[in-house]
């Protein structure tokens, strides 16, 4: 399971990335080349920085949906997801 310090890692490596991206496009030869691999890169990691966050939410939702409603709990549980599957970028996380 994703914790927080997972989600302090991939923000500093987003940092990191973009920092690169910045100076590529202000001091650098500008290879777009170069940018477009950056750029993939910060993709990738915002995936999965937005699937850990995802992941340590529903851990911390769980024990209050079970004991506010243990009856209509699976009901909520998936009115929850809908808006979540239609974002399209957890989709995009399970691939990786």
């Amino acid at each position: 399971m994703a914790s927080l310090k997972d989600a302090v890692n991939l923000t500093q490596q987003l940092n990191e990335l973009t920092q690169q991206l910045h100076s590529e496009l202000t001091e650098g030869d500008v290879d777009f080349e170069k940018m477009v691999r950056i750029s993939d890169e910060i993709s990738e990691h915002a995936d999965s920085l937005a699937g850990a966050f995802t992941r340590v939410n529903e851990a911390l939702q769980a024990p209050l949906q079970a004991n506010g409603s243990s009856s209509s709990g699976s009901g909520s549980r998936s009115s929850r997801r809908e808006p979540a599957t239609a974002g399209s970028k957890s989709g995009g996380d399970g691939s990786s």
